[in-house]
């Protein structure tokens, strides 16, 4: 799924699936981050009396989580915590193999004075919102990542729930409305603007 499907180009690139997953009834949709969270979330998955969506990637993905980290259908987890001394703070919300870029995003994003975090939402569907709004509480502001389009996937969900209780200002990073195209994956994460110095760009215009 997504664009780091790569040279395959954009009949291959699901990059609306989310979307379309999350509208049908009593349907799971999970986004592991790497070989670990999939390996867990698929035995979690054989446990589960309903339907459950995997959406995994081609290309090699960085490891970030360990054989003992946590895994729970609907539970999201923060992976980054930001340096509490810093005034300003961004949340980023995150889902699926961008959750490294994310969390490099975040180091970036604090040594230079600005406390950021990231939340970690393996399952897009069903929602944990009580992590969610308790992140969002915690935080100014935020972005959420996805290589997904923007539209439909972890963030709409995000501000569809925080609009009903909790207004918050949001960045969204991902794909904007376009087609996908031809590349090599690490290549087409830049290009749509997914990468690291994307996701910090976001964080600092979304705090103003």
């Amino acid at each position: 799924a997504g664009v780091s499907v790569g040279p395959d180009g954009a009949t291959h690139q699901a990059i609306e699936d989310m979307a379309i997953m999350r509208v049908i009834p009593n349907m799971v949709v999970i986004a592991p981050a790497d070989v670990h969270e999939a390996r867990k979330a698929t035995l979690a998955a054989a446990k589960y009396d309903g339907p459950v969506y995997f959406r995994l990637g081609r290309s090699a993905t960085p490891v970030v989580t360990t054989p003992e980290t946590p895994f729970e259908i609907g539970k999201a987890q923060v992976m980054y915590l930001r340096d509490a001394a810093h005034e300003q703070t961004v949340g980023v919300v995150v889902t699926g193999s961008l959750l490294f870029n994310a969390i490099k995003a975040a180091e970036e994003l604090n040594a230079a004075g600005i406390g950021a975090s990231v939340l970690h939402m393996a399952t897009i569907k069903p929602l944990d919102t009580e992590a969610l709004l308790s992140f969002a509480n915690e935080h100014k502001t935020l972005v959420t990542v996805e290589e997904h389009q923007i539209t439909g996937g972890l963030g709409s969900a995000v501000a569809e729930y925080l609009s009903s209780v909790r207004p918050t200002k949001i960045a969204r990073v991902g794909v904007k409305d376009r087609f996908g195209e031809s590349g090599e994956p690490d290549e087409l994460i830049s290009h749509f603007g997914m990468d690291v110095p994307a996701i910090v760009a976001a964080a600092k215009e979304v705090i103003g």
